[in-house]
């Protein structure tokens, strides 16, 4: 595969990945029942899994040079992300917490994008 096919393969998989959070948030203050769901919980997690292979074989075309510092960071920034986005969905005790968590989340996912399209951890 070439890369800007599995680069437009991850872009579409970001805004799948992003849509689909904010439908859970969103079903998680209004009506949680419907993330017991059995897609609810099998769908995200195979598209994130595509996402990450699909930056891994990214990184690896780019080579060391290519991702020296920004990879790091928008590594970094995917596990707060992944730690946010449980505490939005599952772990946050009270709503509040929940939609900070999910503010939160969305936030550092802009981070992300930013950090990708500017290859800088530095991303405004």
């Amino acid at each position: 595969m070439s890369y800007l096919a599995v680069r437009q393969l991850h872009v579409a998989l970001v805004a799948a990945t992003l849509t689909l959070f904010c439908v859970r948030c969103a079903w998680m203050l209004a009506s949680p029942e419907r993330l017991q769901t059995r897609w609810a919980k099998v769908v995200p997690h195979v598209i994130d899994t595509v996402l990450l292979l699909s930056g891994v074989w990214l990184a690896w075309q780019l080579g060391s040079a290519g991702i020296a510092g920004w990879l790091p960071a928008k590594l970094a920034a995917l596990v707060v992300y992944v730690v946010l986005g449980t505490i939005a969905l599952k772990r946050g005790r009270t709503r509040r917490v929940r939609i900070a968590a999910a503010l939160a989340a969305l936030l550092v996912a802009a981070y992300m994008i930013s950090v990708a399209i500017h290859k800088s951890p530095w991303p405004f």
